[in-house]
């Protein structure tokens, strides 16, 4: 490998955490990135050696994703929940960790929860592409308007005005992210309610699980267009969760959030196969959200197909 490619490498990690909160989907961020490093190795006779390496690849993922979703035209008029971004995907945490500063540029900044939960994801993807960008890169990333306008090829008066303009959206939203202290690791209340969830949906118990939830809880399960509100509509699920066979639960984190990865052993079988994840948002110490993914990403939780 040479010293170039080694270098772009080294930025592959915050290269996809970029793309993912332009895009929403895990997957499409990691083509994306392929194709970046692809591209940036293809023109690397066009890089200034000595300038900005970051900067430089930035410039090239964002306008990749800008082109994708260009592509694509996909962009809900207003996320009133999960259900209506059927392109969402998890992100393990264990990969947002590998998000630090290089020692070349202490200005990066690990991944908090504030610019990575789903909420904001979700948020984003209201947002027109040029807005998405500059909030992405202006708010999540922290660069200046400057910096930003020489990655996007606009002025500063631009930016400023796309900012403003994808802030008072998001400020509209209804799944617009709480504004929370800037953090990295799950709370002591949020590790002790996944560890009575995984327990509770193992040995499902009603009444015990009804004390772990809000009223008003919300389970979504992109991509399928489903929503359930209150507790009411969701005690039925977990009633008859006995009835799918035998569970098993990991205790993870998605998006700096508490999750569980959901093993089902059906009747008659021998082993527990991986069937979905649960990302739990927590408020007031009860969970207010449960959203539902497939087992599509087990793999990039370092997680086993299969448990004994």
């Amino acid at each position: 490998m040479d010293d170039f490619t080694a270098a772009a490498e080294g930025h592959r990690r915050e290269l996809h955490v970029h793309c993912y909160r332009m895009l929403g989907s895990f997957d499409d961020a990691e083509e994306v990135v392929q194709d970046v490093l692809l591209r940036a190795w293809t023109h690397r006779d066009s890089y200034e050696e000595g300038t900005n390496l970051r900067a430089w690849l930035y410039r090239i993922a964002t306008n990749a994703c800008l082109d994708l979703l260009r592509q694509r035209s996909r962009r809900p008029e207003q996320v009133r929940s999960f259900a209506e971004v059927p392109w969402l995907q998890p992100y393990p945490d264990r990969l947002l960790d590998q998000v630090a500063p290089h020692a070349d540029e202490p200005e990066a900044v690990v991944v908090g929860r504030e610019t990575i939960e789903l909420a904001f994801v979700a948020a984003m993807q209201e947002l027109p592409a040029q807005q998405r960008a500059v909030l992405v890169m202006r708010d999540a990333i922290g660069w200046s308007a400057a910096e930003t306008a020489a990655i996007l090829e606009t002025s500063v008066p631009a930016v400023n005005s796309a900012l403003q303009r994808a802030r008072a959206t998001l400020q509209r939203s209804p799944r617009s992210p709480e504004t929370t202290p800037p953090r990295t690791v799950l709370s002591a209340d949020e590790r002790d309610l996944l560890d009575r969830y995984v327990a509770l949906s193992e040995r499902p118990d009603v009444g015990r699980m009804a004390e772990l939830v809000r009223d008003d809880i919300r389970v979504t399960m992109p991509p399928q267009p489903v929503c359930f509100d209150g507790w009411a509509a969701l005690a039925p699920l977990h009633a008859a969760a006995a009835e799918h066979g035998d569970w098993r639960l990991l205790p993870t984190s998605a998006n700096r959030l508490p999750a569980a990865a959901c093993y089902l052993r059906p009747p008659g079988g021998t082993a527990f196969d991986a069937f979905k994840i649960d990302v739990l948002r927590v408020e007031e110490r009860l969970i207010a959200e449960i959203t539902t993914f497939g087992p599509e990403l087990f793999p990039a939780f370092d997680l086993p197909a299969q448990l004994p």
